[in-house]
């Protein structure tokens, strides 16, 4: 076996994040057959076109993924965050999507998803404050 180096940072090289990403998924279609995997984003701008917010994720193999979803604090409680949950979970059933997971902090929103029937599925908290809750939703299931 040739030499290797191994080398632990806190940058993300955008060549290795490449190296990584296309490989990942090379194995994946080489394992799962033709994938589709697709990004998901639904972003909020504001009157003078900036971007404010709003909702990354990706779909792949019938599983919605919801990374990130942002809302400046003048926007939140205004109906929005749901008008983009539901919005993210309708394109991801229109992919053929019938599960969704995301993760969530206890300072930040479970009760909004729990609200719109994300179920906690596991928690961790390695530091007092920041629970972590896992959570999905049936996206099969009828919505309310």
């Amino acid at each position: 076996m040739p030499d290797y180096t191994v080398d632990l940072t806190d940058t993300v090289d955008p060549e290795f994040q490449t190296v990584i990403t296309d490989g990942l998924t090379g194995y994946n279609k080489e394992m799962g057959g033709a994938g589709d995997g697709k990004p998901l984003t639904i972003a909020i701008k504001d009157q003078d076109g900036r971007f404010v917010g709003g909702l990354l994720g990706r779909s792949s193999m019938g599983l919605l993924f919801i990374n990130l979803f942002y809302l400046p604090k003048s926007l939140r409680g205004s109906g929005l965050g749901t008008r983009i949950l539901k919005m993210a979970e309708d394109e991801a059933r229109n992919r053929g999507c019938n599960k969704a997971v995301l993760y969530t902090i206890s300072f930040q929103a479970p009760d909004f998803y729990k609200r719109h029937g994300w179920q906690v599925f596991g928690e961790i908290t390695p530091n007092p404050g920041a629970t972590r809750f896992f959570m999905t939703k049936d996206l099969a299931a009828p919505t309310a």
